[in-house]
């Protein structure tokens, strides 16, 4: 009976291990003028010029815009994507919010190991 609950433990602690591995998001939030919406901007680490549009694009092209941070998480969530931690910064009277997301790597599509593979690929050389 020891036997098999050392194995069956082996078993689980292996198999924790290995979904341990998470890539990450960070979500930065700003409310826009005259408006109740927000735009969201999306970091997953990739490298963007200074004046590059990083918020998310429909099929048409076209930026997603969100009622608000949890509006974007919801969307994110759907995904995959949990929620680990989130802060804001007031500069002036504007209020940016910084919500840090963790996705598994076993639960990434196809188009997303790619990226993430291409950007380990760039920081190794």
């Amino acid at each position: 009976m020891k036997r098999v609950l050392v194995i069956f433990a082996a078993i689980f602690i292996y198999s924790m291990a290995q979904s341990q591995e998470f890539v990450y998001c960070q979500l930065v939030g700003q409310g826009k003028l005259f408006s109740n919406k927000v735009t969201v901007e999306f970091d997953y680490g990739q490298q963007a010029g200074f004046f590059a549009d990083r918020r998310l694009m429909d099929e048409n092209g076209k930026p997603i815009v969100f009622n608000s941070m949890v509006d974007a998480m919801n969307f994110m969530g759907a995904d995959g994507w949990e929620f680990v931690q989130a802060y804001a910064v007031t500069t002036g009277n504007v209020n940016v919010y910084h919500w840090l997301l963790k996705k598994r790597v076993d639960l990434l599509t196809p188009e997303e190991k790619a990226d993430v593979l291409k950007r380990l690929k760039t920081k190794k050389q």
